[in-house]
């Protein structure tokens, strides 16, 4: 089974002035409890491609099957409800917020999710406890290295047990050793059953995933 499936999808970014074509026919199928790697160099399209995926853009044309649903022509609240339900996402920055200690910001998918509070502080200690963290759920992220404020970012990712990760760039601001440390927890995730997707620049971050694909120009090449 897919999860995700792309067919013939276009993306082109209008400026006024002038018309920068993203992706150009993009076909992509990711398979149920696959790890993906996407790879390529900046501005080749991935970017793009992994918004398109995890329904923050649309694309012009083509067919975008989330789950064997049709997400291409979705409006934003339809969009915003799939993508809350079925995708976590880890980003370069974390985006964690400073003032928020680590049970707090995993506790945030939750809480907009309207579950009780029982329910919540039983599924964010799971989380951080999947991560290696729960003996540090009530620091704050200044009060946290970079690998374990990214674990608490994959920690808020999975809080809702989603079916499907999108991870982007997620070892860009690590040193080598938290990098691979990342990198083995997105493996046992998958192992787990988590769908991956894995956007990355580097190939030794790519390596990880089961299956690597090369995007240059708006292309698979």
């Amino acid at each position: 089974m897919n999860v995700i499936k792309l067919e013939n999808i276009f993306k082109t970014y209008d400026n006024g002035k002038l018309k920068v074509p993203a992706l150009k026919g993009i076909d992509l199928c990711v398979e149920n409890g696959e790890f993906l790697s996407i790879v390529g160099a900046s501005g080749s399209g991935k970017s793009t491609l992994m918004n398109i995926i995890g329904c923050l853009d649309v694309s012009d044309s083509g067919n975008y099957f989330l789950l064997d649903k049709n997400v291409a022509k979705m409006r934003e609240k339809e969009l915003s409800s799939i993508r809350r339900k079925n995708i976590g996402f880890v980003f370069q920055k974390f985006n964690l917020i400073s003032t928020l200690n680590a049970f707090e910001n995993v506790a945030l998918p939750l809480m907009y999710a309207n579950l009780d509070s029982k329910k919540r502080e039983k599924q964010v200690k799971s989380a951080l406890e999947s991560v290696g963290l729960l003996d540090r759920m009530y620091h704050k992220p200044n009060e946290l290295s970079g690998g374990q404020q990214q674990r608490v970012a994959i920690a808020r990712a999975i809080v809702t047990n989603p079916q499907i990760l999108l991870a982007d760039e997620p070892t860009g601001n690590l040193d080598s050793k938290s990098a691979e440390q990342i990198m083995k927890l997105l493996c046992e995730l998958n192992k787990q059953g988590v769908s991956i997707v894995l956007i990355t620049h580097d190939s030794k971050t790519a390596s990880f995933a089961n299956r690597q694909v090369m995007v240059q120009d708006g292309k698979i090449v």
